[in-house]
């Protein structure tokens, strides 16, 4: 085994790991009272984890038919749970009602048709998840997709136009790059999602991180000025 597959294995396991403690503190600060921002990024960021899990193993020569499909929902799914924490940006209890809705019958409909349809025989190469989806999948993924990358990146104008902070700004562009990275997949761009997760990873990382104190700061305080965070 060279350098580079012990490189890109230990890069997706830590990737991993710091998705999976974002989430879990999201979660946490949602069960102690937090906003439903907290919540649907929580969530968000812990269906991201999963999909760095299953790159892991796939890139370790595991590939499973069931892994993959879960896979093809995750890529749509990411995205789609991030954007409902940004809805909150709208300061519009109808639209975020709405929303929520039309993504939860859109994510049901992808969910269920990720594992009712085979995967791609062609979806893995050197380790890599390359293949595309069936018809079905880009058309359902894309209802998902679309208009989620829209209200990641509307929401972030919107938060930034009422209160600048670099912080804030850091949190919303790795979001918004890893919402961007799920659209690509499902648009026959997968080698996009890798990039975007790396990058959206990180950026999120020092948007959440105060490296000057060593602590981890608070992403969704309870001001209108950090509601898309």
């Amino acid at each position: 085994m060279d350098a580079e597959f012990w490189f890109v294995s230990v890069s997706l396991a830590l990737l991993a790991v710091a998705l999976a403690g974002l989430s879990v503190r999201g979660l946490v600060k949602f069960f102690r009272g937090g906003t439903r921002t907290q919540l649907w990024w929580g969530l968000g960021l812990g269906l991201g984890s999963a999909g760095m899990v299953v790159e892991f193993v796939t890139y370790l020569g595991v590939t499973d038919p069931l892994l993959l499909q879960f896979y093809i929902f995750l890529s749509a799914g990411i995205v789609g749970v991030l954007s409902l924490g940004s809805a909150c940006a709208y300061r519009s209890p109808r639209f975020e009602r709405g929303y929520t809705l039309y993504q939860a019958v859109c994510l049901s409909l992808v969910l269920f048709f990720s594992f009712d349809v085979p995967a791609p025989a062609n979806m893995v190469t050197q380790g890599i998840i390359t293949g595309n989806p069936s018809l079905l999948l880009l058309a359902l993924s894309s209802l998902v997709t679309v208009p989620a990358t829209v209200v990641l990146l509307l929401a972030a104008v919107l938060s930034l136009r009422r209160s600048f902070r670099w912080r804030g700004l850091l949190i919303v562009i790795g979001a918004s790059v890893l919402g961007a990275g799920g659209a690509f997949y499902i648009a026959s761009f997968p080698v996009a999602l890798y990039y975007a997760e790396f990058i959206g990873i990180v950026t999120l990382f020092f948007g959440l991180v105060d490296l000057t104190k060593f602590s981890v700061v608070a992403p969704v305080p309870h001001t209108t000025a950090s509601k898309a965070a």
